[in-house]
């Protein structure tokens, strides 16, 4: 139970189309050194409500970013596992969840729809000789005797889900599974005159998601468990991931209580990436109040080279989580502020 051929697109953007009709989707034609691709991108949902969850991170920065520029041109099949480039909204801590919204395909105005946000960067991209874009999703065709519909093509050939595709119901549910997110990067490199940078670089990321997708799934099949409580109560605020000295039982994790009430954290649990996990004991945190959970080499490391901390409750969900990078972690002996 998954998408098929899961993968990565990587190209230059050449051309675009807004998302129209009944079933809308905006369409991106892409082009590696020999093939035409075409990025099919939701901008719809065919299940109430029909606004679609968005998250556009206009500096996004992540560990796996090192390992993403290295994948070569046109399409790559991904492992769906931790550890690579594969992408899994709830277990990759990409981003936080407070920070999708709904939003609609189209609205009369500038700048305020779904298409529109897209656009923005894609046009960007389409002008910029440098630019690259990634398109995370399922492969579809090559078709040989089909052009392709929007850009004509041949033979048809490209990449959809460009979404969460975990925690669906009814007929989508077949669907499910982990480490198998769609997502749309573009990386825009740093531009230079006479040795001088005048444009920083910048990676964008656009993460999407139905209504009616749930955010607590199953770690193996990816199905919908019984909603948690969404609200982060408790939430990662530090970590000290490279201590002057030796790493083993000097590594930290900084935790805040942000609710009005007492929570009692004894049996829950800091986790790495590779999902090695450190108990918390007899940890009680007041409203307001922080603590620090010491990780004694065990159980979840926090490397050098970057990372993700997730905290889990005592059923094992995930209530919040971060990544951090091989440049933060670069100074020994300071704390990470999140």
């Amino acid at each position: 139970m998954a998408i098929p051929n899961y993968g990565v697109l990587k190209g230059k953007a050449i051309d675009s189309r807004a998302g129209v009709g009944a079933s809308p989707h905006y369409q991106v034609h892409l082009v590696d050194d020999m093939t035409d691709y075409r990025i099919a991108i939701n901008v719809k949902s065919r299940l109430a409500p029909s606004e679609l969850l968005f998250c556009m991170d206009e500096h996004f920065s992540h560990p796996l970013l090192e390992d993403l520029v290295r994948q070569p041109y046109g399409f790559t099949r991904l492992a769906r596992n931790p550890g690579g480039v594969a992408l899994d909204y709830i277990r990759g801590n990409l981003f936080d969840r407070v920070d999708m919204r709904p939003l609609a395909h189209s609205i009369p105005g500038p700048d305020n729809d779904l298409n529109e946000k897209i656009d923005t960067y894609i046009r960007r991209a389409i002008g910029d000789a440098q630019a690259v874009v990634y398109a995370f999703g399922a492969r579809w065709g090559p078709e040989p005797q089909k052009k392709d519909r929007y850009f004509g093509f041949l033979p048809g050939n490209g990449i959809h889900d460009i979404h969460m595709n975990q925690g669906s119901a009814g007929r989508f549910a077949g669907d499910n599974g982990v480490w198998q997110d769609g997502a749309l990067l573009i990386h825009f490199p740093a531009m230079e005159e006479n040795g001088t940078q005048v444009w920083p670089e910048q990676w964008v990321a656009l993460f999407l998601a139905f209504q009616s997708q749930c955010w607590h799934t199953d770690d193996e099949t990816g199905q919908c468990l019984e909603e948690a409580e969404d609200v982060a109560a408790v939430r990662i605020v530090g970590a000290l991931v490279n201590p002057a000295g030796p790493d083993a039982g000097l590594e930290t994790v900084t935790l805040l209580n942000a609710s009005p009430d007492t929570v009692e954290l004894d049996g829950w649990a800091i986790a790495d990436a590779s999902k090695r996990r450190s108990p918390i004991r007899d940890l009680v945190l007041a409203p307001g109040a922080t603590g620090v959970v010491r990780l004694d080499g065990s159980g979840a490391l926090l490397g050098n080279r970057g990372g993700i901390i997730t905290l889990l409750d005592r059923a094992g969900i995930k209530r919040h989580g971060v990544s951090y990078t091989r440049e933060q972690a670069g100074r020994p002996g300071w704390t990470i502020v999140f």
